[in-house]
């Protein structure tokens, strides 16, 4: 059956359940809505125009296929001045490699290389060290009572392996993070003038800084991969400015790439630690479960929870016909807890097979993935064998309105 038009009362529906999702309440709990979005069908049209997908194996067949795109900046350019796609920081953003399709991506891809064995090596002692001294001060204010984990600790890891990784001085990196979860709201659903405006300022900060360190760079080449890019873009572009441009947005996406979703996933999983007392039982007696506890994790509340893509021809998905350039939201978050892919989906069980999408899939599954399963994996570990039990004090605070990118703002806990 191929889907005309919207009913006015499913479109109704559909605007009450978002703007549900976008609030501080439906973000610490989105699974309900997502259950409710679900009923109405595994695709559906969006209100505000493309569609919705719910389903676990559609999210699954789009970020897999080659028919699928993503919204590149001939897409944006086409949506016309007016609209969130051609705000200052979404046009930034278009150059970053998250958002180019091949042969674009594929040669970018290729020049900016891979966290493979020696590099997350090198990384991995940092963050091994990193971890030791954030569950030191933390150890330490929570024999004095409660302690904000997400401040004390998921905020500050993953800026320092990044930072120190790309030789950033440490002073420089609270305002970088900052910088990066205002920027955020250029990649979000639905984001407001207010957002977006806040994402334009700081992506224009954001450029002055890594078009700076480049500039640095060159004139001081180390042993650092911002270096390591320029010569690997002399190598293969002789104009020295579209050089230096290409490592600009190689360095910027980096960054945005490994903070505020990293630092979400080690929250997210912490949460799920500490609010049920054995879990963490489970785990301190079973270290080999760590890596488990991860992907459930990712599985259960990934940290960013929609990926949108466009077609890149006329196709039909699941009986609804889609036309060339039609954008596709699709709800990972939802798609995770789909019980047609995952039976009993709203338990929380390291010990289920290993399946979700929080990494995207494809040719764009995520370059840092491993990066971040290093993190959550080495602080998973460091908790487990340096502190007693720990205890939720009381539910967290989300960030709002917001529906891809959830956002922990605290996490209270104390020792048991």
């Amino acid at each position: 059956m191929v889907v005309a038009a919207t009913p006015s009362h499913d479109r109704r529906s559909a605007v009450a359940l978002f703007s549900r999702l976008r609030t501080a309440k439906g973000q610490a709990d989105p699974f309900p809505i997502y259950n409710e979005l679900r009923s109405m069908g595994a695709v559906t049209p969006a209100p505000w125009g493309g569609w919705v997908v719910t389903s676990f194996d559609i999210c699954d067949q789009v970020l897999r296929s080659r028919d699928w795109l993503e919204p590149d900046k001939r897409w944006r350019e086409q949506q016309g001045p007016g609209t969130r796609w051609n705000a200052p920081s979404s046009r930034e953003m278009s150059n970053t490699l998250p958002a180019l399709n091949p042969p674009d991506h594929t040669r970018i891809r290729r020049a900016a290389g891979t966290f493979g064995r020696t590099t997350l090596q090198r990384i991995g002692r940092t963050v091994s060290r990193v971890t030791d001294q954030l569950l030191t001060s933390l150890a330490e204010q929570l024999h004095a009572g409660e302690a904000d984990f997400a401040a004390l600790v998921s905020d500050e890891l993953p800026v320092a392996a990044i930072g120190e990784w790309l030789g950033l001085p440490p002073a420089d990196w609270p305002h970088l993070r900052e910088l990066t979860h205002d920027q955020v709201f250029t990649q979000e659903l639905l984001p407001s003038a207010s957002q977006l405006a806040r994402s334009d300022t700081a992506m224009a900060e954001l450029r002055i800084y890594f078009t700076d360190l480049v500039h640095h760079r060159r004139s001081h080449p180390g042993n650092d991969p911002v270096s390591g890019w320029i010569r690997t873009w002399d190598a293969i572009e002789p104009d020295r400015d579209k050089a230096d441009e290409a490592v600009y947005f190689l360095a910027l996406f980096v960054l945005l790439a490994a903070l505020e979703t990293t630092s979400s996933l080690l929250s997210m999983m912490t949460l799920r630690l500490v609010e049920h007392p054995q879990r963490w039982d489970l785990v301190a007696s079973h270290p080999d479960l760590v890596p488990a506890l991860v992907e459930e994790t990712l599985r259960y509340d990934p940290p960013t929870h929609v990926i949108s893509r466009i077609a890149a021809k006329d196709c039909v998905l699941e009986g609804t016909e889609i036309r060339t350039d039609e954008m596709v939201h699709l709800m990972v978050g939802a798609a995770h807890h789909d019980p047609a892919r995952h039976p009993d989906p709203e338990q929380f069980d390291p010990r289920r097979r290993q399946d979700h999408l929080a990494f995207s899939g494809g040719i764009h599954y995520c370059l840092g993935a491993p990066l971040a399963r290093l993190e959550a994996q080495t602080l998973l570990h460091h908790l487990i064998r340096r502190l007693p039990r720990l205890t939720l004090v009381r539910r967290p605070s989300w960030a709002a309105p917001r529906v891809a990118f959830r956002r922990l703002l605290t996490l209270d806990v104390a020792l048991a």
